[in-house]
């Protein structure tokens, strides 16, 4: 049961490091051959490889389960209200550039049944525009899961799958993240090298919340994860289907397919910062980035370079639950199996024991809030002020916050008792839980307070 469960979970993993077309990822049809970008964007958004999570007229009936007075405000208000109400409150979004309705994160079929893609984790909102390849810092997977159960219920129907397994595998204890690490460990230990289901008894896994990479970032980095220990290739790019529904014949049918995502996840670029830009500020911030940051993090645009660095754990100091989670075995697994070998004469580069993070490429940084792997610093501003880094904080609106650049939000110094509305609960930040440090990361205190400033300003040209 929890391994069924953790197949139908991973949707929202898709396990990637990074994340188009234009950030709008729109493709409208058009008379002439599909790109194999577009494509692939098509088969994200139209093609359910996993079996559905819930039927429209679930989804339609979640505000009956809501905490008042917010299910009172459904009450009266007209069904596509009630929609956006929904979409708002577990962070879906449109999709853009398509009239409709459908949400970006979910592929939604002729007969009404919703199945989570890949855009659950990896298509946000960045300053209130729906854009896919984005970080979604506000999709409440938990609560959503749990509401539907609810609602599922009072029309009379059994909980499935993902409802049963919530109870026992956190999908994301905080809105915006994901348990993404333990749902890849515990789909693989289902599977043998070449993918055939096996029986195999549950091991015990280290739970921990994880932020969702940009997509923007694939075409420049050439392994998988914030480890980097996996060689990208588009057989990676399958992992999340890893359900005992597909047997080993469905990755080899739709290898073609997932080609055509590795081009679409490789077409994808951020969106320009649309606010104003000190410029002579920017150019000072581009001297002292080159000299304090590029060594690792390379330099922004297309044609840049980007070193893949990999900065040792008790170098960089970041919380390390992360890279521990991972075993040794099972990274040996993973080297060995099908997904490692898409030339079968050439494997796939592994690492089995990395010793710390690949610091990621900053291209469209400015869009990607929170920051950290595990989502938990708000701005590039306290990225830059470790020492003022909040302990407990929460998102308060979409708004992008130009000062600091990143989410708006409050710092209060706890989370406030008997909150009976769980994605309120869940918005708060507590840095002080399992893998959810905020420490680490203190290059910066060697800047000055201005050429803090100039790199910030910098930073929003990325």
């Amino acid at each position: 049961m929890i391994r069924t469960t953790l197949s139908l979970s991973l949707m929202c993993w898709c396990l990637l490091t990074t994340g188009g077309f234009a950030a709008d990822g729109s493709a409208g049809p058009s008379a002439r051959e599909l790109t194999a970008a577009e494509r692939g964007y098509r088969f994200l958004i139209e093609t359910a490889i996993l079996p559905g999570d819930f039927d429209q007229e679930t989804f339609d009936s979640l505000w009956k389960v809501w905490p008042e007075p917010l299910r009172s405000e459904a009450e009266q208000a007209s069904p596509e209200r009630r929609r956006e109400m929904a979409f708002a409150r577990y962070g879906l979004t449109p999709r853009p550039g398509d009239e409709s309705g459908k949400p970006l994160q979910y592929v939604v079929d002729d007969q009404g049944r919703w199945t989570m893609n890949c855009f659950s984790c990896h298509g946000g909102s960045v300053d209130g525009m729906p854009t896919p390849g984005a970080p979604n810092n506000r999709f409440a997977l938990q609560t959503l899961t749990e509401e539907i159960g609810k609602a599922k219920i009072l029309l009379g129907r059994l909980p499935g799958r993902m409802e049963l397994g919530a109870l026992f595998i956190p999908l994301g204890t905080t809105n915006g993240t994901t348990n993404a690490v333990v749902f890849g460990m515990g789909l693989m230990n289902g599977r043998d090298e070449e993918l055939n289901v096996v029986r195999k008894p549950p091991k015990f896994f280290v739970h921990h919340d994880m932020d969702a990479p940009p997509w923007w970032y694939f075409h420049k980095r050439p392994n998988l994860y914030i480890d980097g220990f996996a060689e990208k290739g588009h057989r990676g790019l399958m992992q999340f289907a890893l359900v005992p529904e597909n047997g080993p014949e469905f990755f080899r049918e739709h290898e073609n397919d997932f080609r055509d995502v590795y081009a679409y996840l490789s077409s994808l670029r951020p969106p320009e910062y649309p606010h104003p830009v000190d410029a002579t500020r920017a150019e000072q911030g581009r001297a002292v980035f080159n000299d304090h940051c590029a060594r690792c993090h390379g330099t922004p645009g297309a044609d840049s370079e980007y070193p893949n660095v990999r900065v040792p754990l008790d170098e960089v100091g970041t919380d390390p639950v992360r890279l521990q989670a991972l075993t040794v075995e099972g990274r040996q697994k993973y080297a060995r199996s099908w997904f490692a070998h898409a030339q079968e004469a050439d494997p796939q580069q592994t690492v089995v024991d990395p010793d710390g993070y690949v610091a990621p490429p900053l291209d469209g940084v400015w869009a990607s809030a929170p920051y950290f792997h595990n989502g938990s610093v708000p701005t590039l501003w306290h990225v830059l002020h470790p020492d003022q880094r909040p302990t407990v904080w929460r998102p308060v609106s979409q708004r992008f916050n130009r000062e600091k650049v990143g989410l708006e939000f409050e710092e209060v110094s706890e989370v406030p008792a008997g909150l009976t509305d769980d994605v309120l609960r869940r918005s708060y930040f507590d840095t002080r839980k399992f893998g959810k440090s905020n420490v680490g990361h203190r290059f910066p205190e060697e800047l000055t307070e201005d050429e803090k400033e100039s790199v910030l300003e910098y930073l929003k040209t990325f």
